[in-house]
């Protein structure tokens, strides 16, 4: 995915009301933008940190300027959750998981289970459907290790439910992280953060559903799906 115009660069001053930030451009000039990530993006939120935002001339936002890209650990984060859909079945289409580019058809946020929206719904008459949800991951605090999640998500844990619910119905569901940073070559469920979301998770493979994780190569003028990682199983003591 390549960004549509150059991300501006500036030094983050601070995070906050979740949909807000402080910046300062490289002129000395103050802002606030809009964050387009209602997380805690631990890790992410330090003063000082270098970030680019993405500049928008529509009248009716509020704030020009959009938070897209933290620089954390030496290493550039992506933090947009708008883009993982987008990604994924980018992710998807090279081949990247497993065999789900095989499938004759792929749509976007399709309606199923308990009122809720799938991310990526995948149909082929000879293989059926293939239900996808995805989940944005930036976080990580040991080298070379992605976490997910970084704060508890009830909402989380109700689609890995509604996953398992449609492999009993007789179809396929894939849960795809896709981590937004290419650091790291290593995938786990952040147990102690959640540890409702990891006994969720156990439960859901349980039942036949898929993971895989994807990490990205970030940069100021695109982000793109590089390849596979390995998903660790840390769980297995939880029930």
């Amino acid at each position: 995915m390549h960004f549509s115009r150059p991300l501006v660069p500036a030094t983050l001053v601070q995070r906050y009301k979740r949909f807000l930030f402080d910046a300062v451009l490289a002129d000395g000039t103050p802002l606030t933008g809009s964050c387009p990530n209602t997380g805690s993006m631990r890790g992410l939120t330090t003063p000082g940190s270098a970030i680019w935002m993405s500049e928008h001339d529509s009248p009716t936002r509020k704030y020009r300027h959009m938070l897209e890209i933290v620089e954390a650990d030496g290493t550039l984060v992506g933090i947009n959750t708008g883009l993982p859909n987008r990604l994924a079945e980018e992710a998807i289409l090279a081949g990247q998981v497993s065999d789900l580019d095989s499938y004759a058809l792929i749509k976007r946020e399709q309606r199923y289970g308990r009122n809720s929206r799938i991310d990526i719904l995948l149909a082929d008459p000879e293989k059926g459907f293939a239900y996808v949800e995805v989940k944005n991951v930036h976080f990580s605090r040991e080298r070379g290790l992605a976490e997910f999640p970084d704060s508890p998500t009830a909402r989380g844990a109700k689609h890995l439910e509604e996953l398992g619910d449609m492999v009993e119905a007789g179809h396929r569901a894939v849960m795809l992280y896709l981590v937004q940073r290419d650091d790291c070559d290593l995938f786990r469920i952040c147990r102690d953060l959640d540890p409702v979301y990891a006994r969720e998770f156990k439960r859901a493979i349980a039942r036949g559903v898929e993971a895989y994780a994807v990490k990205c190569a970030v940069s100021p003028s695109e982000i793109v799906p590089v390849g596979s990682m390995t998903v660790d199983e840390p769980v297995a003591a939880v029930l």
